[in-house]
């Protein structure tokens, strides 16, 4: 080890500046992608199948001329659609449609997935300490971010060209297939950028996922005032806009990529320019001091449970509340993109098992708010591993606060945390559904019942998330898949007739199909009690396990 240490420095002065101020950048990138070569492929696999799969139905649903231009009259008569898709330049072919109806989603999901990824391998090993162990190593000041910035750009890039195959591989033009897999994929590049500069910005890998997210719901809103709107050059402002300007399937304008690809270098320009005006582990934005003796209010292990867990659950209140008045005033125009497609009246109405067209679209929509929802459960759960891992639990249960009195305080924020989340977008939802169907007084309660009926399954996969935390700690981050898992077997297994064996171990398969389903709180009750059963498992394997 000596020997190491000793001659480290000299090996750094015989390199050029720019190989030293990179050395060590192949390793962290074989590091970084063992580390994700099962999350990235699945999520790549997943987007790229989300799309193909609307291009493979477009067919079925929309088998003759006159059906599919009823449903560009009507998607360009509604401007709800172009709030949440985006502007619609090719309704007439299988590809068109998937990239009007799929671009969005699949530049959200790319974009965050390679922001979380840059933050991942960046930020984050700061907080952890482990950043500042390499730095002591052969290890070069830009080696972290290169590293970084690489691994998300391969996982955009591997994104685009799966999502141009699938997509032509089920008979969508292939010229238009790789421009759209392009402007995807460049998406992600741009938002591995924005990612590269919130790492030297904020302090902690949680704030500077969280700045990289806002600014998507930022230039998203954006996107859809321009496309909304007389002033569409807004939509020249943003990154999602960019996507659809790329006219995919229509006119493939080619130039428009240059804008993704110029503000790409301009971001990861200036993220390697803040880099070296801080130290390891510091920040540009640095925190506030804190006062020298703690509020009144601060002075309890709930009080300071609430402090952990304000900003992630206001940030997801606000998302929630958004999702649900956007959601609710789509729904009353669903009818109008359905058309007189018989195929499409009858997915959706199996979708809600219900009496009518938008019925069935908001048991659907409640569905998906849940399995969404489900994600604040295990990011709020993780905090709770994140503080052991920290070393800040055994100081605090020296002072008198027992485990159940701790782990207590996070729980109320897992489980009351998600039952807000959900109130406020059940709320919301319905109020818009009202206002845009004209009766606010008959189908808010209807509206907000139906959503919160999925709460008990959003439980159930807390309680999952807290036992693994209980019982195998150093696998709490598999709470991640197990909710992923949920998520595909309840969105895709209708789709692909998996036995119905395999999609009862969703538990978004067995809440009731409001709002116009029959209820029946049975499948309701049983699953609180099977999320009660895991949280209660999760406490005592808490209370009987070493702490870190």
């Amino acid at each position: 080890m000596t020997a190491n240490v000793t001659h480290a420095p000299a090996a750094r002065e015989r390199q050029p500046a720019a190989a030293g101020s990179l050395a060590g950048t192949g390793q962290l990138i074989r590091l970084a992608l063992r580390r994700d070569r099962i999350v990235l492929p699945v999520w790549a696999l997943v987007i790229a199948f989300l799309a193909s799969s609307g291009a493979s139905a477009y067919e079925a649903l929309y088998p003759d001329p006159a059906d599919r231009a009823g449903l560009t009259a009507s998607v360009a008569a509604n401007p709800s659609f172009a709030i949440m898709f985006g502007p619609a330049y090719d309704l007439e072919t299988a590809g068109g449609f998937a990239a009007w109806r799929f671009g969005t989603i699949a530049a959200l999901l790319t974009s965050l997935i390679a922001a979380f990824t840059v933050t991942r391998h960046t930020r984050q090993e700061e907080d952890t300490g482990r950043q500042e162990l390499l730095s002591s190593a052969v290890v070069g000041r830009y080696a972290p971010l290169t590293a970084g910035v690489i691994t998300a750009g391969l996982f955009s890039a591997a994104t685009g060209a799966l999502l141009a195959a699938m997509i032509a591989g089920v008979g969508a033009d292939a010229t238009g297939s790789v421009a759209f897999g392009a402007a995807v994929a460049l998406c992600g590049l741009v938002f591995t950028g924005v990612a590269a500069v919130t790492a030297q910005l904020a302090e902690y890998s949680r704030t500077a996922n969280t700045l990289a997210g806002s600014t998507f719901g930022v230039l998203f809103l954006l996107r859809a005032a321009g496309d909304t709107s007389e002033a569409e050059w807004l939509s020249w402002l943003s990154p999602v806009g960019w996507v659809h300007r790329v006219r995919a399937f229509a006119e493939n304008e080619w130039w428009v990529l240059a804008l993704p690809a110029a503000t790409t270098l301009a971001l990861c320009a200036v993220a390697y320019a803040l880099l070296p005006k801080r130290d390891v582990g510091m920040s540009l934005i640095a925190g506030r001091p804190g006062r020298a003796a703690a509020k009144p209010g601060l002075r309890t292990s709930l009080a300071l449970s609430w402090r952990l867990h304000r900003g992630a659950l206001i940030g997801w209140l606000v998302g929630f509340a958004v999702m649900g008045m956007l959601f609710g005033t789509l729904a009353s125009g669903v009818g109008d993109i359905v058309g007189d497609s018989a195929e499409m009246k009858q997915m959706l109405q199996q979708m809600g098992g219900a009496r009518g067209i938008e019925d069935a679209f908001l048991s659907s929509i409640t569905g998906m708010v849940a399995m969404i929802g489900s994600m604040y459960a295990v990011q709020a759960t993780l905090r709770m591993r994140y503080e052991e891992t920290a070393l800040r639990v055994e100081p605090l249960l020296t002072t008198g606060v027992g485990r159940l009195r701790w782990l207590g305080g996070h729980l109320l924020f897992v489980l009351a945390g998600t039952a807000a989340v959900l109130t406020v977008c059940a709320a919301l939802l319905g109020l818009g559904y009202g206002l845009s169907s004209g009766d606010v007084g008959g189908e808010w309660p209807r509206v907000f019942g139906a959503t919160l009926a999925q709460l008990p399954a959003m439980w159930v996969v807390a309680g999952a998330a807290v036992l693994l935390f209980g019982l195998v700690p150093r696998a709490t981050v598999a709470a991640w898949a197990l909710a992923a898992a949920f998520v595909l077997i309840s969105m895709f297994g209708p789709i692909l007739e998996l036995p119905q064996a395999v999609l009862n171990v969703s538990p978004f398969t067995h809440v009731p199909q409001l709002p116009h389903a029959e209820f029946t709180a049975t499948p309701l009750l049983w699953l609180t009690a099977t999320a009660a059963v895991l949280v209660a498992v999760g406490m005592t394997a808490l209370r009987r396990r070493d702490i870190g």
